[in-house]
């Protein structure tokens, strides 16, 4: 019996891990079950993570799933000294604050995280004042809605009185 040629057995070896991806084991979000299969996988615009679409074994139900790589964030000293893990959630809570009612995307809000994310993974720091990302957020929002960035500042900020407020107004229509 002749042996397969090496191409011959790339290509296999290439499909068996294509079907081992494809049935991988993720509990399933509707009955727990762990077979599921992934039915389309989609990079992002900016390739920073992938989709996958993926369909339960046992109910048949589809979900989302979404990779990224887990990458370290510096710690955030708070204005008290106390230090904190960073957190994408409270980060989007805050931007979220300043836009009800504002037109601003999902889309919009995702890239201007991605944004203040990369800054802060790109100072190479343990750790950053929680003053720093309070300024990233305002130069984000500055740029996507100056009502929200108004918003925003009148708070971050603290204003004691109205003059502080219209400085700000003055500055945002220069």
């Amino acid at each position: 019996m002749p042996s397969a040629s090496p191409a011959k057995h790339s290509a296999n070896k290439d499909t068996a891990k294509k079907k081992a991806k494809e049935n991988t084991k993720m509990k399933c979000p509707f009955c727990g079950h762990l077979e599921t299969q992934v039915v389309e996988t989609r990079m992002s615009e900016d390739g920073d993570s992938i989709r996958r679409r993926r369909q339960c074994g046992a109910c048949e139900k589809r979900y989302t799933t979404y990779e990224r790589p887990d990458v370290s964030f510096p710690n955030i000293v708070k204005k008290d000294g106390r230090r904190i893990e960073y957190k994408r959630d409270k980060l989007l809570e805050s931007i979220g604050l300043a836009l009800p009612k504002r037109p601003v995307s999902t889309e919009q809000v995702d890239n201007a995280i991605e944004r203040i994310e990369e800054k802060l993974l790109s100072l190479g720091q343990r750790e950053v004042p929680s003053t720093r990302i309070g300024e990233l957020v305002m130069r984000e929002l500055k740029k996507l809605d100056k009502v929200a960035y108004i918003r925003f500042a009148s708070v971050y900020r603290s204003f004691e009185d109205i003059d502080d407020f219209k400085s700000l107004v003055d500055e945002v229509r220069k």
